[in-house]
């Protein structure tokens, strides 16, 4: 039914595009200045990717915690580990930034030793008063000297917060106003004010000023990506051009193939703006893809056209052959490669949902460009002259052919025991692959500001912060004494695991209270006794600058209180174990009954979002074999065919995934993307070739033997083509400074080049081991659909 439907649709589409050329093109113009237009809509993201949905209560929790205590990621960290730090010039320079950047709209606060403030108790009027480290500017080595070491012997409140006391590093702390974390206003203060600033003071002082903090790691992080994307798409053009000319020795061909593929980068930004997602890591690489995917289609068309013509050199035939015959095989395995990537439209991810809508509809684009495109430049052209054509009978291409066929013939024992044994091997290969939660592990190691994140990491534990948020139920139960009691034993259980900082609460400023009682000693930075407690509270209550510090640890009502803790980078495992520990001592120090207690952050809210997303994209990976099941069903009406090509397409997946487990190559957002991506390409190769093989079967009265041999041959040298195309395209990506998208381009490649021997070799072998079972009348007389109608011998 469907066939004779679809039997004269695509010789009345070719004479409608080859009788319209004017007005297509004037509409594919139209269409490339609109989009065009939208550009001005891109914008980059400026927000820290959130794996998980909006309604996630691992989500639901960290936006009850940022509704209590506003934005935790909105501090700019400063550091310095240099003894020519306390020159006294050098000193009141370090001190004059903080003053300098507190002037900046954009900041909140800064705390530095230049404000710093030290509690102390007043005597007369019997209450706390903050007085201020730095008095006077001092202006001797001595003066400085006293200072450093009163901060560090004396003010054990500040340590891992200001200073490191066994390095003798300083810290400053800037907090923007948070309001703008999450805003492009972020980005220009950290990429021009904040970095001509710091500049200017390590040029007055000869000193290395070492930065960090979310907001500026992230910042850092997105200039990257945007500087990536020329790089990418440059890499991608220059690449792909230099292979089809290798291959095809046209720089006609590559001309207009180069436009092609421009005009589908231009319509790629356009849907971006249209739809106004952001532009992040993963929809940056949509550009760069459409190169890749959309040279095929031109290397199918440009190759056929030129069968044609060196046929029968009528120009006007040729191109309406082109159109009918390759058109709906083009389609087809677009259609098939827009699905691996539309699949992610039905995870909850929104970075995946926008990555899989714009990638899905672009793939769509190119096809209809390519097929609109290159028949109707060809028409206003003169023939191929002969050298054009002296690729189709090169005899390295005939070699290969002859070494594949040669393989099929008499190696299929061969061929099936090495298969099983990549198998074996992968699926050993699979189970050493571990899921990683790291946000910063894909970061490019050689850029200065990952460099400074391991830095901080040595010298105060981490940059990535995790909160325990502790409710009292009750209001002003966060003051009582059993509550900072079991806060402080919880404080006692973080600093012991190693790859924790020290927490931060309002344990801290009790504890500080008590030592400004006592005059300053130091050894009294300890929480009261229960005596103690009555006066420190009186002394307190009368206190306003306290009860200002208070803000930052306990919500308005004293009900609720915040631990905050930073967390190193670390590999999944062990922060999965760091987080059974912390749970485990939360329900042992905090009874249910009266206290509830979870645990948020950042560094968390990117755990749980990887796993999410790697559960979602195991079912996306699932729907899309399925739906390619569906599809070579629909096509073939044969169970056995349907095994066959899967078998041929599943395989290199499996080996892909084992090479990841045996070279270390953890499965995270970036490396899960590869098998929907692989599997959605790969498969177009197998359509191509089944199609053919169907089409022979019927020509040569089901001889299978003879079919198998003549679809190889047929679709080998296109097969071979695309997939070098591809290999090399993909492989651009290595280029790249972030680990995932390095990753994600090697896999691809590494999975696309297995897939083609695998569609060259295992797949024609299973075809004529199982060929009494396949080679059945009923099942293949009448096609659903025909999607590679047959050469002209057999019209």
């Amino acid at each position: 039914m469907v066939a004779k439907l679809t039997k004269g649709f695509w010789p009345k589409t070719a004479r409608i595009i080859l009788r319209n050329r004017i007005l297509i093109l004037c509409l594919v113009a139209g269409i490339t200045i609109f989009l065009a237009i939208q550009w001005e809509n891109m914008r980059f993201s400026n927000s820290q990717a959130n794996l998980l949905p909006d309604d996630h209560p691992i989500n639901l929790e960290y936006q009850e915690f940022l509704d209590q205590f506003g934005e935790e990621g909105n501090a700019v960290v400063f550091a310095i580990r240099d003894s020519a730090l306390f020159t006294p010039q050098n000193f009141n320079r370090w001190n004059k930034l903080s003053k300098q950047l507190e002037a900046f709209p954009e900041v909140d606060f800064v705390l530095s030793t230049d404000n710093l403030k030290e509690l102390v108790k007043d005597t007369v009027e019997q209450k706390f008063v903050m007085r201020p480290l730095i008095e006077e500017t001092p202006d001797s080595r001595a003066e400085v000297n006293r200072i450093t070491q009163h901060l560090f012997n004396e003010l054990p409140f500040y340590e891992n917060l200001i200073y490191n006391k066994e390095s003798g590093t300083i810290r400053t702390v800037m907090y923007l106003d948070k309001d703008i974390v999450n805003t492009s206003v972020r980005k220009d203060f950290i990429l021009q004010d904040l970095s001509r600033l710091i500049e200017t003071f390590e040029e007055d002082t000869n000193l290395d000023v070492r930065i960090s903090g979310m907001p500026y790691v992230r910042t850092m992080n997105s200039q990257n990506i945007i500087d990536e994307i020329g790089k990418f798409i440059l890499a991608a053009l220059g690449v792909t051009s230099l292979i089809f000319f290798f291959f095809f020795r046209s720089f006609r061909a590559t001309f207009i193939s180069m436009c092609v593929v421009i005009i589908g980068v231009m319509w790629a930004f356009g849907v971006l703006g249209l739809l106004q997602y952001e532009i992040t890591v993963l929809t940056a690489l949509i550009p760069p893809l459409i190169i890749v995917i959309g040279i095929p289609n031109c290397i199918f068309l440009i190759n056929k056209y030129q069968q044609e013509v060196k046929k029968h050199g009528n120009q006007a035939l040729s191109l309406q052959r082109v159109i009918s015959k390759i058109g709906n095989a083009t389609l087809m395995t677009n259609i098939t490669t827009a699905s691996g990537f539309a699949t992610f439209i039905i995870t909850d991810s929104k970075l995946l949902k926008e990555f899989g809508i714009v990638a899905s509809i672009n793939i769509i684009g190119i096809f209809i460009l390519s097929l609109l495109i290159i028949p109707i430049v060809y028409s206003f052209l003169s023939l191929p002259k002969t050298r054009h054509l002296k690729h189709l009978n090169k005899r390295w291409i005939d070699a290969f052919v002859n070494w594949m066929e040669n393989i099929v013939r008499n190696r299929r024992i061969a061929v099936y025991i090495i298969s099983i044994c990549l198998l074996v091997v992968s699926i050993i290969g699979i189970y050493q692959i571990n899921i990683s939660g790291s946000p910063i592990e894909d970061m490019p190691k050689k850029a200065e500001f990952f460099k400074d994140i391991r830095f901080f990491e040595n010298e105060f534990d981490g940059i990535m912060p995790v909160e325990i948020v502790v409710d009292t139920k009750n209001p002003k139960g966060v003051m009582k004494p059993a509550t900072l009691r079991r806060m402080d034993q919880f404080g006692e259980v973080i600093a012991e695991i190693p790859e924790l900082s020290p927490s931060l609460s309002v344990v801290n400023l009790v504890k500080y209270s008590k030592q400004a009682f006592y005059n300053g000693i130091p050894k009294y930075y300890q929480l009261p006794t229960s005596q103690e407690n009555t006066f420190i509270m009186d002394v307190a209550r009368k206190s306003s600058d306290e009860s200002n510090l208070l803000d930052s640890f306990v919500d308005s009502t004293g009900q609720v209180a915040r631990m905050t803790t930073y967390m190193r980078d670390v590999k999944t495992s062990r922060m999965e174990q760091i987080e059974e520990r912390l749970l485990e001592n939360i329900t042992k120090i905090f009874p249910e009954e009266r206290y509830s207690v979870y645990m948020t952050g950042s560094a968390l809210l990117f755990l749980k979002g990887t796993k999410y997303l790697v559960k979602n994209l195991v079912m996306s990976l699932a729907l899309a074999i399925g739906l390619i099941a569906l599809f070579m069903a629909y096509l073939f009406r044969s169970f056995r065919m349907i095994v066959i090509s899967l078998i041929s397409n599943l395989l290199p997946l499996i080996v892909t995934a084992g090479i990841m487990g045996f070279i270390g190559v953890p499965i995270k957002p970036s490396t899960i993307l590869v098998f929907s991506i692989a599997f959605g390409i790969s498969v177009d190769d197998t359509i191509h070739f089944l199609a053919k093989y169907r089409q022979e079967l019927e020509s040569k009265k089901w001889q299978i033997k003879k079919s198998v041999y003549a679809a190889l041959r047929e679709t080998g040298v296109s097969m071979f083509y695309t997939s070098i195309v591809l290999f090399f395209g993909f492989s651009v990506f290595i280029i790249s400074n972030f680990g995932g998208t390095v990753a994600l381009g090697a896999l691809v490649s590494a999975t696309l080049l297995f897939a083609m021997l695998a569609n060259l070799i295992l797949l024609p072998s299973l075809l004529l081991s199982l060929e009494k079972s396949i080679a059945n009348k009923k099942t293949l007389k009448e096609p659903q659909i025909d999607i590679l109608p047959q050469d002209e011998e057999n019209d």
